[in-house]
């Protein structure tokens, strides 16, 4: 008997709706933007629109739409010539106030986009992306090391019981003037302890000043090790922003590429890689900050320090006691009191550091100072010149209440301060400070018109398939033929539904999967064919070919998923593309192949009480 359940129906009528809404996005063209985003202490309102509006003008940029959407104000261009113009007359007026970035944004209707479909996730060399050039500031990572090593020299000293007066950097040298009052053997046992710590440096002892030469190949690997830091830590940003298939490589002695395909909200993704912001624990230092600014008499172990939201300045030890460097784990939260905050686990030696402070200060208070680099562009004589200020504010003050370690809470950021905060302090801090230099939106690297060419092709092997179906096959021809269709529609709906990312390679693996589809249906009508020529019923004939077929269909397409999943685990990039649409390909292509089209003859079939023939 000819049947199918009704469930089976309903099931696959159910997988056809949703798969036509989670596709239905891809029809949609991005518009190319700009996208604006405050600040701490900015805001996005009608006086901004009107602002932009009318710098916009100023600059002759005619905009398609200008407003708030979500956390942000888009101004939607008509191309990139027009967003590239959009971006230079907005960029410097609006300062540091708002983080200015290109961007592509979604045309895709209110009520798809609450639905939670979106388009495919087209990789770099299909939609292109955004494109960044940053310059590593290998000069400041060289001072932050040489810091590093002079606080080295302070504690090896002190270890050693070795008085002394000053420990300052001169160029690629430590230099440490020990006190007149030090004894005959200081200077040698001063060597001896730095020597224990460092052996490869070159020490030069005369008088009562110990000089520890840091070598040229020390200096060498800082300045390159600056740049191979970077990059990982710029990859663990980008994972941070779920950003896929993304591009980050060196370029030349001091740059770095990060090429985002597809990415939504280019200012977030902006000021994740190229932030700088950290927190450094100080011990308060006793005075009155006021005077001491007032009249330049700044005791020498302290530095003056401005209070967040203007509660003025305050005096800070200018040793710290850890960094964001020893912070091995972040979380944004909220206190007992329900403001934000941000829970940091420190790392073995600056849990230990903290510990021995609050050992000895349990009553005193402690400060948490946020420090920012911030870039600054200006035009002298006609050229842009960049450069940048160190934004550094005390954004919490209080007294230690008792001994803690490695685990603690930190208040006095907003929210969105706080959970960047966080994501920075995860992915690790930067070796040195970058800079932007370059930024623009890149588009595919094979050329719009060749990727145009190419989906062009695979249309055209797609019909021509379905005409040799169609001849060769009659009306089963035709089931087959829905039931390819269904499977490119399944396709597309899971991997936008899922943000797959779809590549070049990604095109080779849906057209492998749509030739183990048409595999799949050529075994099945020549199955019903062979049980024919048996002298089978018709409708006998139907049933005994999908079953009869199955187990082959399916042993072949186990067989596909497993050399699919092994390609995902072991290979990268373009290799994980190609797996990720043949897997989604197969599994679609099994349940169309075989219950798609089966129900489609049994449609067609069942209600014909003497059916002699097939045409097939």
């Amino acid at each position: 008997m000819l049947e199918f359940p009704r469930w089976k129906y309903f099931v696959i009528l159910l997988v056809l709706a949703i798969s036509a809404i989670y596709a239905l996005p891809n029809i949609y063209q991005k518009d190319p933007s700009v996208q604006i985003t405050a600040n701490r202490g900015a805001t996005l309102d009608q006086a901004l629109v009107t602002r932009v509006e009318g710098l916009l003008d100023g600059a002759g940029v005619s905009a398609k739409s200008v407003a708030v959407e979500g956390q942000s104000l888009l101004v939607r261009l008509p191309d990139l010539k027009a967003q590239t113009a959009a971006n230079e007359a907005l960029r410097q007026p609006l300062g540091e106030q708002y983080m200015v970035a290109l961007n592509l944004a979604s045309t895709v209707p209110d009520w798809l986009a609450n639905l939670g479909a979106k388009p495919m996730v087209l990789g770099l060399d299909l939609q292109g992306g955004v494109h960044f050039v940053l310059e590593v500031d290998q000069k400041a990572a060289l001072e932050k090391r040489m810091e590093a090593y002079a606080e080295d020299v302070r504690v090896a000293l002190r270890e050693a019981r070795v008085p002394y007066q000053s420990v300052e950097r001169v160029e690629h040298s430590i230099v440490a003037t020990l006190s007149p009052s030090a004894a005959a053997d200081a200077g040698d046992r001063g060597r001896q302890a730095l020597f224990k710590s460092q052996p490869t440096f070159s020490y030069d002892l005369q008088d009562n000043r110990l000089t520890m030469q840091v070598p040229d190949a020390e200096i060498a690997t800082i300045t390159a090790g600056a740049i191979e830091q970077n990059i990982l830590t710029l990859r663990n940003r980008v994972n941070e922003l779920g950003v896929a298939e993304p591009i980050i490589q060196r370029q030349g002695e001091n740059r770095v590429v990060v090429q985002l395909p597809g990415v939504q909200d280019t200012a977030e993704a902006k000021r994740m890689i190229g932030a700088t912001a950290t927190l450094e624990y100080r011990a308060v230092v006793d005075g009155n900050a006021a005077d001491a600014l007032a009249t330049g008499r700044v005791p020498p172990e302290a530095k003056i320090y401005q209070q967040r939201d203007g509660r003025g300045p305050i005096l800070l030890n200018k040793r710290v006691i850890v960094t964001g460097d020893q912070m091995v784990a972040a979380q944004s939260m909220q206190d007992q009191n329900g403001q934000p905050a941000v829970s940091v686990t420190l790392n073995s030696a600056g849990g230990q550091r903290m510990f021995d402070f609050t050992s000895a200060n349990v009553g005193k208070p402690m400060a948490v100072v946020y420090t920012e680099r911030v870039p600054q562009v200006s035009v002298v004589d006609g050229k842009e010149v960049r450069s940048f200020r160190v934004k550094e504010e005390v954004i919490s003050v209080a007294n230690i209440n008792g001994v803690f370690g490695k685990n603690f809470q930190t208040t006095g950021l907003e929210k969105a301060e706080a959970e960047g905060l966080a994501r920075l302090l995860r992915s690790g801090s930067l070796a040195a400070p970058m800079d932007f230099v370059e930024e623009k939106i890149v588009g595919p690297s094979l050329g719009a018109e060749n990727v145009e060419r190419g989906v062009t092709a695979v249309l055209y092997a797609f019909l021509f398939t379905l005409l040799f179906f169609l001849i060769y096959y009659r009306m089963f021809g035709i089931f087959t033929s829905i039931a390819l269709l269904f499977n490119l529609l399944i396709v597309v709906a899971v991997m936008s539904l899922f943000g797959a990312t779809m590549t070049l390679p990604g095109f080779a693996g849906l057209a492998l999967s749509i030739g183990l589809s048409v595999d799949a249906n050529v075994l099945i009508n020549e199955r019903i064919r062979e049980e024919l020529r048996a002298g089978m019923p018709a409708k006998k004939a139907i049933v005994e070919g999908y079953e009869k077929a199955s187990g082959t269909i399916l042993d072949a397409n186990v067989t596909g998923i497993l050399a699919g999943v092994a390609l995902y685990a072991f290979g990268t990039g373009p290799l994980k593309g190609f797996a990720v649409t043949m897997v989604v390909g197969i599994f679609a292509s099994m349940f169309t192949a075989i219950t798609v089209s089966r129900a489609l003859a049994v449609l067609w079939y069942s209600r014909r009480k003497k059916l002699k023939s097939l045409a097939i």
